[in-house]
């Protein structure tokens, strides 16, 4: 019986396989370890073969089809629904199985290592951000207590974070207290710093990349929209509507500004 479907439990070292016949019949229903997953499958004729999203998916999904198979990656809660019984990693093997070879199931588009490795730059980024914005709000706090006020925005508070590394400014605070305030303002800067090389290779991948480079002509997106959205979006035939690739850009017409706000307009008008 040759295999025709099969289902790919992925995990860190244990995997499972649930493999089925072009009549529906259970042929391979076995584990395999880490290093035993591409023999395995390089002995098998190629096939369609599914497996859930998640963080390995798409590297396991690229090797996989360089070895002749079709590979489809689902939502965990796509499949879900095909779980028959008590969860474990042969159920949800059969569930993938069975789940990959329904007429509607929706498919996420395979990512290639330079789309990951962008969005990775991303990712960093949005920590980066979020870590610096975390510091400000230490320093504001920090200095608010002793009646220090600090201008709003972050381009003076990075000023003063300046000043205060330099020596060139000396808050009237307790020496306790300006040991923890020159610890956050060296922080702060180091990871502006780290923040700054990020946008210039994030500047640097826009230009060579054609996808963000065109996506940059739309009014409202720049290099950091530009290149999340090329990463993050590998095939845009995937969406149904344009209007849901325009919605992951936050690029909207005015026309479904209006459209979207309506029902929850009509509902808050309603009381």
């Amino acid at each position: 019986m040759q295999i025709t479907t099969v289902g790919l439990d992925l995990a860190k070292s244990v995997f499972q396989v649930h493999a089925v016949d072009a009549a529906g019949d259970v042929v391979v229903r076995k584990t395999l370890r880490r290093s035993q997953v591409l023999p395995f499958f390089t002995r098998v004729p190629p096939c369609l073969i599914g497996i859930e999203a998640c963080g390995t998916s798409h590297h396991w999904a690229r090797e996989l089809t360089k070895l002749g198979h079709e590979v489809r990656i689902m939502s965990p809660a796509y499949v879900k629904p095909y779980v028959k019984r008590s969860k474990n990693d042969a159920v949800d093997a059969e569930a993938i199985c069975e789940a990959v070879t329904r007429p509607t199931m929706r498919f996420v588009a395979i990512k290639s290592a330079d789309q990951q490795a962008a969005l990775s730059l991303h990712r960093v980024r949005d920590l980066l951000v979020k870590r610096r914005t975390q510091l400000v709000n230490m320093i504001r706090g920090l200095l608010a207590e002793f009646g220090i006020d600090i201008s709003v925005g972050l381009e003076r508070a990075l000023g003063l974070a300046r000043q205060i590394a330099d020596n060139e400014c000396e808050p009237d605070v307790p020496a306790a207290a300006k040991q923890i305030l020159n610890l956050r303002c060296a922080q702060i800067l180091d990871t502006h710093v780290r923040l700054q090389a990020i946008d210039r290779a994030i500047i640097a991948l826009q230009r060579t990349n054609a996808v963000a480079r065109r996506l940059s002509t739309i009014p409202g997106i720049g290099p950091v929209g530009a290149t999340a959205l090329a990463a993050s979006v590998a095939d845009p035939g995937q969406f149904r509507f344009r209007s849901r690739v325009r919605r992951l850009a936050g690029t909207y017409t005015l026309a479904e500004l209006e459209w979207w706000q309506g029902p929850a307009r009509s509902h808050h008008q309603d009381g």
